[in-house]
């Protein structure tokens, strides 16, 4: 038998590059404002199994700042569907990307080199960013090019973001490739501290893609695809696909954080234990809940986030259930996704009552605005408007200032088709859904969120620090086939 393979920390090769001899020396040092959860004198051991787990990608430090050098680049798979070879894309690999970890007050720098043979972006979801730095339509980068946005943490909060191109018109047809990855924010509280927190052995992204595989071999990028004659259905949880055998996840704990992502084009994910029990779910898009969450399932359309922690103590194993279902809400299927279980003989300390502090935002003066989703067969608009084009883009921008409080209506006026609606720079609070004060989830903080059919959600949000006179947000559909077929608006704070 092979030794358990051991987990070196964030911590420990941020304190290596900087040269220090200790991870005592670099809590003392700092890095550039950053604030860690302090760590164990032992390392701790990665999980096992069957599941691949994205590598962390670990910065090398320039001048006190953390570099992150990512590469988008092409490479294909023969392990999907028999007989064909699909092509794919990721970062810094074949499909998908690795995990950053960054903390608040960190200085970063991105070093995105496109090694693509087409334009792209990488747009940082859920990040509070600059416009400049942003990723979105207006930050293309050209084939062999390298961008270089430069940041300072500014999250204010523990949360799971991440990370995948939106350009265009291109953004399904990239991310259907597997151009996709994580990015975690620490934000040095104790409540975070006190959750599971070394990556790789507690705490384990789960990055779902609901996917097809045409007759022609490549991956399904419209809504059509889905249904066409011979296409085969994929559910892929980070790459491995779960349709053809259950990946399996083995960790040394019996308490594990697992990081939910739908990175899907377009499909919701209901995901459930498959004996019923209870999930605690402790974070939603943007940050910590208040408090612990027990639900039995969570629903999460394209681009939302969740983070739960499985107590292990007294099961032998867990499996997660995917429930999928397309935009007009019928079910596509149900795969086990991942069947976990530990080898841990520790106790874990009951998780803390209260998580997180979420201040309500006063809408005293705000300015109101009403954005209508609709579509005319295959183009899908927001208030009319079908943004395909930056020209487009660029006459209807919606205009706010730095400081604003503003208080959006959300409507969609479809009968039958299920949008939802992500916003870039902050986080939103939700103020009803239906007319109904929120509840759970949709009491924290959120950067996505679901759009039923002929339902009105309101929801509020301030903008602040980041202003600029050319560079714009975007605010749009994250089923990324609307997005791409004009349900996209830009949003300009100056």
């Amino acid at each position: 038998m092979t030794d358990t393979p051991k987990l070196v920390t964030r911590r420990r090769a941020l304190a290596a590059a900087f040269g220090l001899a200790s991870v005592a020396a670099l809590a003392k040092f700092g890095t550039s404002g950053t604030s860690f959860a302090e760590e164990t004198a032992t390392t701790a051991t990665l999980a096992g199994g069957t599941l691949p787990i994205p590598d962390q990608l670990v910065a090398t430090v320039e001048d006190g700042v953390s570099v992150f050098a990512l590469t988008a680049q092409s490479g294909s798979t023969s392990s999907l569907v028999s007989g064909e070879t699909v092509s794919t894309a990721g970062y810094n690999g074949t499909s998908l990307g690795p995990t950053m970890l960054v903390s608040d007050g960190e200085q970063v720098r991105f070093e995105v080199t496109n090694g693509l043979d087409e334009d792209t972006t990488v747009h940082w979801h859920g990040l509070h960013i600059a416009p400049s730095g942003d990723g979105g339509p207006q930050n293309i980068i050209e084939p062999g090019a390298t961008w270089s946005p430069a940041t300072t943490i500014n999250q204010g909060e523990a949360c799971t973001l991440w990370y995948h191109p939106h350009g265009l018109g291109t953004t399904a047809d990239q991310v259907a490739l597997g151009l996709a990855g994580m990015l975690i924010v620490d934000d040095g509280s104790a409540a975070n501290a006190a959750l599971p927190t070394e990556y790789g052995a507690d705490d384990i992204p789960l990055i779902m893609q609901s996917t097809g595989v045409l007759t022609s071999g490549a991956f399904v990028t419209t809504n059509a695809g889905f249904t066409a004659s011979g296409t085969t259905l994929k559910f892929l949880v980070n790459g491995a696909s779960a349709t053809d055998s259950t990946p399996t996840l083995e960790v040394a704990y019996n308490r594990v954080r697992l990081r939910l992502l739908n990175a899907s084009l377009a499909d919701i994910v209901t995901v459930a234990l498959s004996d019923g029990s209870a999930i605690t779910q402790v974070a939603s898009d943007a940050g910590l809940l208040a408090a612990p969450l027990s639900v039995t399932s969570l629903r999460l359309t394209p681009g939302e986030r969740a983070e739960i922690v499985l107590d292990l103590t007294s099961t032998t194993t867990a499996t997660l259930r995917a429930t999928v279902r397309s935009s007009t809400n019928g079910t596509r299927y149900t795969v086990s996704m991942v069947q976990i279980s530990s080898t841990g003989t520790d106790t874990p300390a009951d998780l803390p009552a209260t998580l997180n502090t979420i201040a309500d935002l006063d809408t005293t003066g705000a300015t109101a605005r009403k954005f209508t989703f609709s579509n005319s067969g295959n183009t899908f608009l927001i208030n009319g408007v079908a943004g395909t084009t930056m020209d487009i883009m660029n006459a209807n921008a919606i205009m706010t200032t730095v400081g604003a409080t503003e208080v959006w209506t959300l409507v969609n006026s479809s009968t039958t088709i299920y949008h939802n609606f992500h916003v870039h720079d902050v986080p939103f609070q939700v103020v009803s859904i239906g007319g109904a004060a929120p509840t759970g989830a949709n009491l924290g903080l959120r950067d996505t969120i679901e759009l039923p059919p002929s339902t009105t959600v309101v929801i509020k949000l301030q903008f602040t620090d980041y202003s600029d006179t050319e560079y714009m947000y975007m605010l749009h559909c994250h089923n990324v086939i609307h997005e791409d077929d004009g349900m996209m608006l830009g949003l300009m704070v100056m």
